[in-house]
């Protein structure tokens, strides 16, 4: 065959199938009946100066052709100088979707989702619609989708249960299943649940419970406190405390100073302070701190990396607590610890608006890698003498519990 031709070969017109396949168009022509076949496929062909001087080649590209089960061929009549008349394939039809899926091996799916179909029609025919949009989601979810319908229908025998996840009586199905499957249950639920069932403000998979009227494990926050005088638990000195977030937000404490650390072992390590507390705040978000209004009448500090996601903390936290001030978050604790600089993976390119002057300056170094590309310094390499210096300039030291 003459080199370098632009016919179109049986592997070119499967290609053309695939695409459809690939895009969802097929199985999408089975929920909505859609006609998509008859179909003509691009097909080149040789020209006729080939024909004249390669008519062999020609031939052979149309043997090729002739072979390929599933396809219609449209001939057309050709004369050749010495040869006399011939025809040779002018067009290519797929004439029905059996035939489609069956030029590209794809019968065992197609099986498999038009039973998928026939199940959601009886079970669940407002996802149909969901079906036709994504019909290759659906195939690969296909093991699963008659426990996604059980939930679907569960839910909506009993809209907003006021029950956690594990409570729900359905064969097959627990709350593993629910949590795993959360994303494409939102889906599914906002298509069959009445308005009135849906949380429309609790969105994102986190807030699945929310969502749909599920009872939520309590958000806890994880608090030392660092002056005796001031702990709910007398006679224990600095207790490590975990409450939930409701009863967080109830505590009244004589606290002046609150400091916020990401980093379990700066929590663990905080020295004693006059009216002081720290808060751990690595495992939940700052809506749980939100909660806690007797925290807007006390002086805030964060204490977080000094790198671009550090900022990106204190900027949220700021959201909710504008007063926050940052700890040891300066270009002063950057340089000093030079040695000790590392490397930050993905960091945050949009802009901060919380963040003040100096703070904003550093996080404009960082982020456009004036200082060195993507430089971080994590809180914990920063030496303990320094931390108490920095400390002793907000709060007032008191001595160890056990002196």
């Amino acid at each position: 065959m003459i080199t370098g031709n632009t016919w179109s070969t049986p592997a070119d017109l499967r290609e053309q199938v695939q695409r459809l396949w690939d895009k969802g168009a097929v199985l999408t022509a089975l929920v909505n009946g859609e006609a998509l076949f008859p179909r003509r496929l691009t097909l080149k062909v040789p020209t006729a100066a080939e024909l004249q001087d390669h008519f062999e080649d020609a031939r052979h590209w149309a043997r090729q052709l002739e072979t390929m089960p599933h396809i219609r061929i449209e001939r057309r009549e050709f004369r050749h100088r010495v040869l006399g008349s011939n025809t040779l394939p002018a067009a290519v039809w797929i004439d029905a979707l059996p035939d489609a899926v069956a030029l590209i091996g794809k019968q065992k799916d197609a099986r498999a989702f038009t039973a998928l179909l026939d199940f959601t029609r009886v079970r669940q025919p407002a996802l149909l619609a969901w079906l036709a949009r994504r019909p290759l989601h659906a195939l690969a979810l296909a093991d699963v989708w008659p426990r996604l319908l059980e939930v679907a229908g569960w839910l909506g025998d009993h809209p907003r249960p006021g029950i956690y996840l594990r409570q729900m009586d359905i064969a097959g199905v627990d709350s593993k299943f629910v949590e795993a499957y959360r994303g494409v249950l939102n889906e599914l639920l906002d298509m069959t649940l009445p308005a009135d069932a849906i949380d429309l403000a609790a969105t994102g998979v986190t807030k699945f419970s929310q969502r749909y009227g599920f009872l939520d494990k309590p958000e806890r926050i994880r608090f030392r406190i660092l002056d005796p005088a001031c702990s709910p638990l007398h006679g224990v000195g600095t207790p490590d405390i975990t409450l939930d977030a409701e009863s967080f937000a109830d505590l009244r404490l004589a606290v002046e100073h609150v400091f916020i650390t990401e980093n379990e072992t700066n929590f663990l390590a905080f020295p004693p302070l006059a009216k002081s507390m720290v808060i751990f705040g690595a495992g939940y978000g700052f809506a749980a701190l939100g909660r806690a209004r007797w925290l807007n009448h006390c002086h805030l500090h964060y204490w977080g990396d000094i790198d671009t996601h550090g900022f990106a903390i204190l900027d949220a936290l700021r959201s909710r607590f504008n007063t926050v001030e940052s700890l040891l978050m300066d270009r002063q604790t950057l340089m000093a610890c030079q040695a000790l600089w590392g490397h930050e993976e993905t960091p945050v390119q949009r802009d901060l608006p919380r963040l003040n002057a100096d703070e904003q300056a550093l996080y404009d170094d960082l982020r456009d890698n004036r200082i060195q590309p993507n430089l971080r310094l994590e809180q914990e390499r920063i030496g303990y003498p320094q931390v108490l210096a920095a400390l002793k300039k907000v709060a007032q030291p008191l001595p160890p519990i056990n002196a």
